[in-house]
């Protein structure tokens, strides 16, 4: 065979063609729709996983069920009426182990009382309680006339944390010498006969003093912040005199002007006023 040609000068040079191969590792449109039935048959399943349950369960059931995903109540549920079994549980609101002795009839009431009568029920104040603590302050004034006489400022209210005996001061007779935290002679003898009821009671006491708004002198270091302290400190001290051991005190607070009585004039002497109570 004889060998090719040698192009001359004047000859066009041959073309050059490329040709381009693309390689498809999964096939045609790839490995996603893959992906997407997976995630298709996955919701599925669940899907029908929940209409059986819906359709396997009672109402009684499905109340634990849903207790059991609640995330708010993952601690509660342990050893609760919704925790003994995923189907076998019943609501958390049903009779369980809570220290009220009948069931509850929502969360919320789980801590707060349906009513104030007192009994097994935590939180409340027993009337009973308020009462006898009011006849017994009311049978130690009256053993004189001059206690009779200072009856009128006390003033015995239940309240959700306890008993709460005010005394309030007013235009004619003040707890504490003005300014100061020294106790006037009839205010020393009502706290020797509040603590004489107290020390006998069961609770733990607080104690917290209140002033009026009327300011201070200009360059006074003194404030009724720290008035109010100290006059519930003084009130602390009188009622351990009579009998009133030291581990009962809870707290001894000081709020100046920041919650007058009297709402709309502050500098009423009626706001200057000590308050104690005895815990449930």
């Amino acid at each position: 065979m004889a060998p090719p040609k040698k192009p001359g000068k004047n000859d066009i040079p041959a073309p050059i063609i490329v040709k381009k191969i693309t390689i498809v590792a999964a096939g045609h449109h790839g490995g996603a729709w893959k992906v997407a039935y997976a995630d298709f048959v996955t919701a599925m399943m669940a899907f029908f996983l929940l209409m059986w349950l819906l359709g396997a369960t009672t109402e009684k059931q499905r109340k634990g069920i849903a207790d059991y995903f609640a995330p708010t109540l993952m601690k509660t549920r342990a050893g609760s009426a919704g925790g003994n079994g995923l189907l076998k549980g019943s609501s958390l609101t049903d009779v369980d182990d809570y220290p009220n002795r009948k069931g509850q009839t929502g969360t919320r009431s789980m801590t707060v009382p349906r009513d104030a009568t007192g009994g097994p029920k935590e939180g409340a104040t027993s009337a009973k309680k308020v009462s006898s603590v009011a006849a017994k302050l009311q049978a130690r004034l009256s053993a004189t006339e001059r206690l009779k006489r200072l009856a009128r400022i006390l003033k015995v209210t239940a309240t959700p944390d306890g008993i709460r005996i005010d005394m309030v001061d007013d235009a004619d007779f003040s707890m504490f010498q003005l300014g100061t935290t020294v106790l006037t002679p009839d205010a020393a003898d009502l706290l020797r006969t509040i603590g004489t009821v107290l020390r006998d009671e069961t609770g733990d006491l607080t104690i917290r003093g209140h002033t009026d708004s009327l300011q201070w002198r200009p360059g006074d270091r003194t404030n009724n912040w720290s008035l109010s302290a100290g006059r519930a400190e003084a009130t602390r001290q009188a009622l351990m005199r009579s009998g009133v051991t030291e581990p009962r005190y809870r707290r001894i607070e000081g709020v100046a002007d920041r919650e007058p009585l009297i709402q709309d004039n502050p500098t009423d002497p009626r706001n200057r006023r000590m308050s104690i109570l005895l815990a449930n």
